[in-house]
């Protein structure tokens, strides 16, 4: 109908990435891999650890932007889930 159009901008619908990871795990696997190399001064491992941990955050996010939210609700839901 005439008159009944709104324009719906992209940014509402997408979700937030950071580097083509979701921006929760990217900051949860930044940080865990911050205080592995700073903290305990275990730079290699760190390194391995932010390198693993965001490549399988980009690749879960290429199949579903919001699998952190949905891994979640599914944990709290186990007992409806089963068979």
């Amino acid at each position: 109908m005439e008159g009944f159009e709104i324009p719906l901008h992209r940014s509402l619908t997408q979700s937030i990435l950071m580097a083509g990871a979701p921006r929760g795990a990217a900051i949860l696997v930044g940080t865990l891999a911050a205080a592995l190399g700073l903290g305990l001064r275990l730079w290699i491992p760190g390194l391995l650890f932010w390198a693993i941990g965001h490549g399988a955050a980009v690749l879960a996010a290429k199949a579903d932007p919001d699998f952190l939210s949905v891994a979640s609700r599914s944990t709290r839901h186990k007992e409806h889930l089963s068979c």
